[in-house]
């Protein structure tokens, strides 16, 4: 597998793209769909939106922002991954979808408004476990953050089926 550089332009065709994925994925299933999971402490596709809502409004753009105002200096706060689940777990899946649609879209456009350059791209900010990181290898990571999170719902969806489809199982890699 190749790597490829990361492109701004390129990985914000990603990120803008992420909540309609979501949405046309998940929006009118019943929670049969919108609450599977892997078993044990695994998420549900349910689980993703709120924990990318939830991030939206307190990890990426935060941290973009302490990195281009001299973030070497402080480390960036750690990130609640699981707060999605202690939050409200009855709200409407559209109403999720619409939270989270909302605050990319915001980033988004704020992302864009800081017109970053390539040496703004290597600009650094210090992570609490990771050590200095670069703005570069942060929003490569919001990307393939999102891309991470659209296989595990594909994943825990298709998984639904694992026994059903007999002995197709085995050309379906999905399956795992």
């Amino acid at each position: 597998m190749t790597s490829h550089a990361f492109s701004l332009d390129s990985g914000l065709l990603i990120l803008e793209r992420t909540p309609a994925v979501l949405r046309v994925q998940l929006s009118g299933l019943s929670d049969e769909w919108l609450r599977a999971t892997e078993g044990g402490e695994t998420w549900s596709p349910y689980d993703v939106v709120g924990h990318l809502a939830h991030l939206e409004r307190t990890d990426w753009m935060v941290r973009v922002r302490r990195v281009l105002a001299g973030g070497e200096e402080r480390k960036f706060d750690p990130v609640d991954r699981v707060a999605m689940l202690r939050g409200d777990r009855d709200r409407p899946i559209d109403e999720l979808l619409d939270e989270f649609e909302r605050l990319r879209r915001q980033n988004v456009a704020d992302l864009r408004g800081l017109e970053l350059g390539d040496e703004d791209l290597l600009r650094e900010g210090l992570h609490p476990s990771l050590g200095p990181v670069t703005l570069r290898n942060l929003l490569a990571t919001w990307v393939a953050h999102d891309l991470g999170h659209l296989v595990q719902v594909g994943r825990v969806m298709a998984r639904r089926y694992r026994d059903e489809v007999g002995p197709w199982r085995e050309y379906l890699s999905v399956m795992g």
